[in-house]
């Protein structure tokens, strides 16, 4: 316990968002016991929740894959190259 990585992608996917607050709840429990998470996401909630975020883009597909900016939630939020900053923004509550 506390020495485990787990990488999971786009756990939310088909999830009701009640159980995106349990998965969060879950994902801080995981954390807190000292294991470290990785995930690929695009729910803003659970993005919201993150200790540390990775942007990738600037787009999708051909025009994406390259770093954006990396921080906190709230500085991803503030950056005006992202994409994903509006969005993450509003569901920080700036």
């Amino acid at each position: 316990m506390g020495s485990t990585l787990y990488v999971l992608d786009e756990p939310t996917s088909g999830l009701h968002p009640a159980d995106v607050d349990r998965l969060i709840k879950q994902l801080n429990r995981l954390a807190d016991a000292g294991n470290t998470i990785i995930l690929v996401e695009h729910d803003m909630q659970v993005i919201a929740a993150c200790d540390w975020v990775i942007d990738m883009g600037p787009g999708a597909g051909d025009e994406g894959g390259e770093v954006v900016g990396f921080g906190e939630p709230e500085q991803i939020a503030a950056l005006e190259k992202s994409k994903t900053a509006a969005f993450l923004k509003r569901k920080l509550g700036e």
